[in-house]
């Protein structure tokens, strides 16, 4: 029996141990679009709060579940779930509909017949964004505009030079910015999240850039590099986890060496300043605007 997972659902809906993980957001992942059709005997989706990306979810595990296969998901009522068992309804599935955990939990057979699943995978699909004139996808953090923050991190970076990385590159907007400076030497552009890295493949068309898909918090660090530039997350399912932006810095330190450069951007009410003293030698704040500021910080 094949089974795939999406997410990781909480323990209470007792998610299959063997299950294929198919969730962009966990690093080395077998990536859901790579599924034939109807090759899957059972789905398990934690369905994502965004309605365009939850949708193209649950069209590309309708697509590979075969007819007869069964489709168990959940999500938080306030994160999407109230709208489960409408969406579902609306592919043409008749729903068991029930709730737990504060989640609502829908259970479907797919049917020989499903409708509207190409226009659903079409509409999340990583694309060229008019506009943005970048590759993106809905899902991925500020997926259809330049985040400002990051805007205002690029505005006042320097000519960076010699090795570094982007931590958190999403589709690559920063890492653009960089590479502009003739003295980088490598850049490497890592992410948690593999449609990110997709897109950052597509729009940093550059020789000194490199791609990893993994969990900056978790990956060895070498301390070798001159500078790492970043616009660290603080959202976790949802809400806010300033333990994120904290782990972040400490990866940072450890990835510099002596001497190297921290250039990070924050939102103003998040608390670093402690967190980013103590793992540098010198700490400068640079700006605040618009709800952000900017630190320069030495190793």
């Amino acid at each position: 029996m094949t089974t795939i997972l999406y997410g990781r659902p909480p323990l209470v809906f007792d998610p299959p141990g063997t299950a294929t993980q198919t969730s962009p957001l966990i690093p080395g992942s077998t990536p859901l679009d790579s599924l034939a059709d109807g090759t899957v005997d059972a789905a398990m989706v934690l369905a994502p709060p965004g309605v365009t990306e939850r949708r193209h979810v649950l069209a590309h595990a309708l697509r590979a579940l075969r007819p007869g296969g069964r489709l168990d998901v959940m999500g938080l009522k306030d994160k999407g779930g109230s709208r489960l068992k409408k969406e579902l309804q609306a592919f043409g599935l008749e729903v068991h509909e029930s709730a737990k955990a504060h989640h609502r939990r829908c259970v479907a057979i797919r049917p020989e017949v499903v409708t509207g699943l190409d226009e659903a995978i079409a509409a999340g699909s990583l694309r060229l964004v008019e506009g943005l004139d970048a590759w993106s996808q809905p899902g991925i953090f500020a997926w259809d505009r330049i985040d400002t923050g990051s805007l205002l991190l690029a505005g006042n970076l320097p000519a960076l030079k010699g090795a570094g990385a982007d931590l958190g590159c999403g589709y690559g907007a920063l890492s653009t910015v960089v590479l502009r400076s003739g003295a980088v030497t490598a850049l490497k552009l890592i992410d948690l999240d593999g449609r990110a890295i997709e897109a950052a493949r597509r729009n940093v068309a550059d020789a000194r850039a490199s791609f990893e898909w993994a969990d900056v918090r978790t990956m060895p660090a070498e301390g070798n590099l001159d500078f790492v530039v970043m616009n660290p997350p603080f959202h976790d399912g949802g809400a806010e986890d300033r333990a994120l932006g904290q782990g972040f810095i400490r990866q940072a330190a450890a990835m510099l060496k002596r001497g190297g450069t921290l250039w990070m951007v924050a939102n103003r009410h998040l608390p670093y300043e402690a967190e980013l003293k103590a793992a540098f030698k010198r700490v400068t704040p640079l700006e605040e605007g618009g709800g952000y500021k900017i630190f320069e910080a030495v190793k």
